[in-house]
């Protein structure tokens, strides 16, 4: 992959998720600055999703830990654990919030 699909690929990305959080009616505020994507919940804790570019990754930060995410097979994948991003990512959302998310 080269910077160009990187960047392609991360914009559908943040694109995804920020159309689903609107389609969910979700309390949830997201903000997109540069490469970050922050989610803020009403509780006032937050996620944080950035570009790696370098690395041609998605980072992705929760209060409990953060993740890294390679692109294969058309879907983000944790490089450690083998978690899908969107997957996780609605789990990490409605742990810190309550808040249901569905990526479809």
């Amino acid at each position: 992959m080269n910077d160009s699909e990187f960047q392609q690929l991360a914009d559908t990305l943040y694109q995804k998720i920020e159309d689903n959080i609107e389609e969910s009616g979700a309390d949830i505020d997201y903000d997109q600055n540069g490469s970050l994507l922050t989610l803020e919940f009403e509780n006032r804790s937050k996620l944080i999703i950035n570009r790696q570019q370098p690395l041609h990754q998605i980072w992705l930060a929760t209060t409990a830990s953060g993740h890294h995410y390679d692109y294969k097979a058309g879907k983000w994948f944790d490089d450690r654990s083998g978690d899908e991003f969107l997957d996780f990512l609605s789990a990490a959302i409605f742990k810190q919030s309550k808040e249901k998310v569905v990526f479809s």
